[in-house]
């Protein structure tokens, strides 16, 4: 009998292998996504300090039901104002071994949409 990897785990290794060749600045951070089954959060991470310039989420927003596309473009709006104060114009996007489909492309389209590079 073949035990199979459970969803998650297969999506850290996922995750762990787009970390090995991505990285962010300050002046072109590494916007993570995470995705649970009631929310969707992303923040800016600055890989070279470590430190997190910026995050946006549906807890955040206070938003009723965090976890369906429209909640996802508003996030994504939130974040790109956030990264326009902060002076930032360009970014990696890192979907965190998602898919690129559903919440994970509505929001980085929104980010693209609100003046972010990608």
């Amino acid at each position: 009998m073949i035990k199979k990897e459970a969803k998650n785990t297969v999506r850290l290794r996922k995750h762990a292998r787009v970390r090995e060749k991505i990285s962010g600045e300050k002046g072109c951070p590494r916007l993570c996504v995470f995705r649970s089954n009631k929310h969707i959060e992303v923040q800016a991470i600055d890989d070279v300090k470590g430190v997190t310039l910026a995050s946006a989420s549906s807890v955040a927003l206070h938003l009723e039901n965090g976890s369906n596309v429209e909640a996802a473009k508003l996030v994504g709006e939130d974040m790109a104002k956030k990264l326009k104060a902060l002076k930032i114009k360009e970014a990696v996007f890192d979907r965190g071994g998602y898919l690129y489909h559903g919440r994970v492309a509505a929001l980085a389209e929104a980010i693209r949409q609100g003046g972010i590079k990608f």
